[in-house]
């Protein structure tokens, strides 16, 4: 049974508690068991273990061949000696035009399972993409920026509604140091004050500006603010805004570009990717 093999593997490779409990970023499923599963899957393409019923299985002739003489390590790289395991390749390659070379073209050596070549494909991608945000926006105004930031706190749940933009927009000439205020709550129970700095990558904030900012929250009578930056945050600022008595959360511009992404400001879904797997169900008597 495929659980009983999870749990004898990882007593086999000694594993640490949070070896075994890591989750998958889906949260669905540890980390070592879908490695456990692909394995049990690959080794079955190659015809080394065979499905018997529903979450179990168990090894054929050929698998007791390999294990007569078996070799230092079976990957694979190993498996594609196998006629059958080169027909699953061949045709895993050739399910589109359009398939994908992390997909299609993983090296026969490669460590990763199909869903973690899948997550650093995503994480790759997102990268780039937060670097691309992070450079259309230190290419716009100041007051875009102030207005991007305004609109990413609305999105993310903070506020009214994006018509209420230049309502929350404060700065300029006599701001006293704020460039915008947003409610913290659909009530207006509290706000949050907010500045912004469009700063080029390499200048960065230090302690100054915080020290800055949190004597324009005291004139406010305002007990937490907001301060974001294209670019990043000296030590020292950071120390200072963890020793001050007001509340200052610092965000930086690669966190800015990813929050623009998770709540999909300034980018846009060009696909969705549905991942299947068989319904076991369906196929029981």
């Amino acid at each position: 049974r495929i659980t009983d093999v999870v749990e004898r593997l990882a007593e086999e490779f000694t594993l640490s508690p949070e070896e075994r409990s890591h989750l998958l970023p889906s949260g669905r499923q540890t980390t070592f068991a879908n490695r456990v599963h692909w394995a049990k899957s690959y080794l079955g393409k190659a015809g080394l273990v065979e499905l018997t019923r529903r979450a179990y299985f168990r090894i054929t002739d050929r698998g007791r061949e390999v294990l007569a003489a078996p070799p230092d390590r079976i990957d694979i790289k190993y498996l594609t000696r196998f006629p059958d395991f080169q027909r699953f390749r061949e045709a895993e390659a050739a399910t589109g035009d359009d398939a994908s070379p992390a997909l299609t073209g993983q090296p026969a050596d490669s460590a990763l399972t199909p869903d973690e070549v899948m997550r650093s494909a995503h994480r790759q991608l997102e990268a780039a993409l937060a670097d691309d945000l992070l450079q259309r926006v230190r290419a716009g105004s100041p007051a875009f920026f102030e207005s991007l930031v305004v609109r990413l706190l609305i999105a993310m749940g903070y506020g009214g509604s994006v018509a209420e933009i230049d309502k929350a927009l404060v700065g300029g000439a006599g701001d006293g140091g704020v460039d915008g205020v947003i409610d913290q709550d659909p009530l207006r129970l509290d706000r949050i004050y907010v500045q912004a700095k469009r700063y080029a990558d390499g200048n960065t904030v230090g302690a100054g500006a915080i020290r800055d900012f949190f004597g324009s929250l005291d004139r406010f009578k305002a007990s937490k603010g907001l301060f974001v930056t294209t670019s990043t945050f000296t030590g020292a600022a950071r120390e200072t805004a963890e020793l001050l008595s007001k509340r200052i959360v610092l965000v930086d511009g690669t966190q800015f570009a990813r929050l623009m992404i998770r709540h999909g400001v300034g980018c846009r879904v060009e696909e969705v990717l549905y991942i299947k797997k068989l319904d076991e169900e369906f196929f029981e008597p």
